[in-house]
């Protein structure tokens, strides 16, 4: 497992960190955990409680939902993009499998993304420039001028 903290972004590199996570249920807490101690320095005005939140949402999907023959990893990367704070997840899966699912109050499971639905201003998947699926959410408003 790794961690990276880019003490001096600017337009040219806007990523403020990243970690790459075993996919194992141990890293889901650790996600939240090091997210929270490295968005901290950044003082942003969304709430981080709630990003943490979704972080944890996202990696347990992404270790749930993650498909390789390889050996892999999950990476989560969050940016300055203006005024916005922009989390990525990275998983080896398919993109078109990701939905907001509505399920039973007697399921156990899929509130993941209903709830990343909900809290963020707005969530995306797409193809993950590592391979596999990249899900994403924006806080708008995260540093306002």
């Amino acid at each position: 497992m790794a961690y990276t903290m880019d003490r001096h972004p600017g337009p040219d590199a806007p990523r403020l960190g990243a970690m790459v996570l075993h996919p194992i249920a141990e890293s889901v807490p650790r996600a939240r955990r090091w997210f929270q101690k490295f968005i901290a320095p950044y003082d942003p005005a969304c709430s981080v409680d709630d990003c943490a939140l979704m972080i944890s949402e996202l990696v347990t999907n992404a270790i749930v939902y993650g498909r390789s023959d390889d050996p892999w990893v999950v990476r989560v990367e969050w940016f300055r993009e203006g005024d916005a704070l922009r989390v990525g997840v990275h998983n080896p899966g398919f993109p078109a499998n990701v939905r907001v699912r509505r399920p039973d109050a007697n399921d156990a499971h899929g509130r993941g993304l209903l709830l990343v639905d909900s809290i963020a201003d707005s969530w995306h998947s797409g193809p993950s420039p590592f391979g596999g699926t990249v899900v994403s959410f924006v806080m708008a408003d995260a540093w306002p001028s």
